[in-house]
């Protein structure tokens, strides 16, 4: 008699709920996705670029109300409601299930059923995990196998095990009234209908790899974060990683895989992650991090040769593209593109563009790109054992608050400066300019469990750390009394890392302030730089001021979660207004 797996199992038993044509087991090979892809390509769903320019690459068009992520219909069903606390989207458990069932029920009728098996890192990483994806949508089977190790290589390591985050996605009728993107912590459990776009559809991405991978790491002693991961090489050849964490508009992407401005002095980024890192403390006492994710998937409008050639080298050959332009040579076109906008450009929603229907390419179009074509993809970026983190970077967008770069006391002042953490609006996100919103370690819409829980089990693991990394905030977007950018980031961020990089071994001048240590001026490394003294005092100023409804600010935002949040946390936001006290004094 054969026994069936577990995956089988669960298979069959989402079989019988959503009521297939029929049932395909993914291997993740060539040939398969070959298949997938033409049909995609018969069916119109799918539309091949320029063989020429852009081999083996193809276009896509979503539901023009399905284009992004969408947080208010995304819910944590935790059996209680404080468990998943202040800042997340709650649903009952059985009543998320009664609710989300009947929409199940008959999904896939007509279609066929893909079940996606994949693993989350290196094949062969202990800190690596395993997750099946039921789906309806071929197009999400096409990205699930760049963004992950999918099939036959998934099945091998998983075998007879039940050891897997299940994920069920069906793209309902499109409905955004009935669609929901649900999480069971508990159950390790991830329910998706309604969408078929992004984060709400590919669930080893946001799903996985940060909601239920969170609640993992913490019950399980290990961190799973929002950070991309960077290798900075130093001219003896030495490579020091570093994760950073920042909100969505920051230029997280361009860091990761920026094109060093000391290249010629011999400092150069290694990119081994862009978007989520997974660590584990190992035997040498460092925090070792893996990228869970093989391929990337980036907001398209801005990106261009001055601000990422190495993406921009990437995308030319087997790439996804969806909801970008589409020019007469049949090649993608987005804003931030260097080339201007041809003539007969056919916009996201298939429309011959002019200015007057808005941007040809819709604002979160996306790219869906192997990793391993990234020109400067590191050596290591699959290491199973993960690469040791020296440096951990927070950053957000700020007009005036937060100096260029500033490191923490130690590292539960530097929990406390990622709890605080912060960026400004701009008008392509919300059309309203310069709000300040929270968004602790890049994580407010990520975190899998109460965030004052979160806090705690980063101020656990300092302790777990022999070797912790430093704890430093960035911030690229100071602008002076005329508005304008005081810094020129992009490949010149490099010379912030440089300093970070020197903090680590012991050296780099800094002196101390109210918030932490900042460079003095001859600190950070300007030459062949055309910047002002005066712009880089005020870069590097740290003024009580301007800290002030800050303090107000972050004291209102920690208020939320009453009694759960850690007293250490309250402790260094009392201490900062006391040393901000000590220096209007003085």
């Amino acid at each position: 008699m054969i026994v069936a797996t577990p995956l089988e199992n669960w298979a069959q038993e989402s079989a019988r709920l959503t009521k297939p044509e029929r049932i395909v087991y993914c291997d993740g090979s060539a040939a398969e996705n070959e298949r997938i892809i033409g049909a995609m390509l018969r069916d119109g769903e799918a539309h091949r670029l320029n063989e020429k320019t852009y081999p083996n690459c193809y276009f896509f068009r979503s539901s023009p109300n399905d284009v992004a992520r969408t947080e208010h219909l995304t819910f944590i069903c935790s059996p209680k409601k404080d468990d998943a606390g202040p800042t997340n989207n709650w649903m009952d458990p059985e009543g998320a299930k009664h609710k989300l069932g009947a929409l199940f029920d008959g999904a896939m009728r007509g279609r066929t059923m893909y079940v996606v098996p994949y693993i989350m890192g290196p094949a062969s990483s202990p800190i690596s995990k395993i997750g099946v994806e039921i789906t309806d949508s071929p197009y999400v089977v096409a990205s699930m196998r760049i963004m992950c190790r999918m099939g036959k290589i998934a099945m091998d390591r998983l075998g007879s095990s039940s050891d897997f985050v299940p994920g069920l996605h069906s793209l309902g009728d499109l409905d955004p009234s009935r669609r929901y993107i649900v999480h069971f912590p508990q159950e390790k459990l991830i329910w998706s209908i309604g969408s078929g776009y992004g984060g709400n559809a590919l669930l080893g991405k946001k799903c996985f790899a940060l909601r239920i991978a969170s609640v993992m790491a913490r019950e399980e002693g290990w961190m799973a974060e929002h950070m991309l991961i960077l290798g900075l090489e130093s001219p003896g050849g030495k490579v020091t990683y570093m994760a950073a964490a920042f909100p969505s508009a920051c230029g997280k992407t361009n860091l990761a895989m920026m094109v060093s401005a000391l290249e010629s002095q011999g400092y150069r980024v290694w990119t081994v992650g862009d978007d989520i890192s997974w660590m584990k403390v190992g035997e040498d006492g460092y925090l070792h991090a893996i990228n869970p994710e093989s391929g990337f998937f980036g907001v398209a409008p801005g990106t261009g040769s001055q601000t990422n050639p190495n993406v921009m080298a990437a995308l030319t050959r087997n790439t996804l593209f969806t909801n970008v332009g589409l020019t007469p040579n049949r090649e993608p076109w987005w804003e931030g593109m260097d080339s201007a906008a041809p003539d007969g450009l056919i916009n996201w929603k298939g429309e011959v563009w002019d200015k007057s229907k808005g941007p040809a390419a819709h604002p979160n179009s996306r790219y869906t790109v192997p990793a391993q074509q990234a020109p400067r993809i590191s050596p290591k970026w699959e290491a199973p054992e993960g690469v040791p983190i020296s440096v951990f970077i927070f950053g957000g967008r700020r007009a005036r608050v937060a100096p260029l770069v500033y490191e923490s006391f130690d590292w539960q002042h530097g929990v406390f400066v990622g709890a605080t953490m912060a960026s400004e609006t701009t008008a392509a996100i919300t059309g309203e300019v310069g709000v300040t919103r929270r968004d602790p370690m890049a994580m407010l819409p990520f975190c899998g469990y109460n965030m004052a829980d979160y806090f705690r089990h980063w101020l656990e693991m300092g302790k777990r750390i022999p070797h912790p990394p430093k704890i430093f905030h960035v911030n690229w977007f100071r602008r002076g009394t005329d508005g304008k950018f005081l810094w020129p980031g992009f490949g010149e961020n490099v010379r912030v890392l440089k300093w970070i990089l020197e903090r680590v071994e012991g050296r780099g001048q800094a002196e101390e302030t109210a918030i932490g240590f900042v460079p003095t001026r001859n600190g950070l490394t300007l030459d062949g730089l055309k910047i002002s003294p005066e712009a880089i005092d005020e870069l590097l100023r740290v003024n009580a001021d301007d800290w002030q409804p800050e303090l107000a600010d972050t004291k209102q935002f920690f208020d939320k979660f009453g009694d759960r949040l850690p007293r250490e946390v309250m402790e260094e936001h009392r201490r900062l207004a006391q040393r901000f006290q000590r220096t209007v004094s003085a």
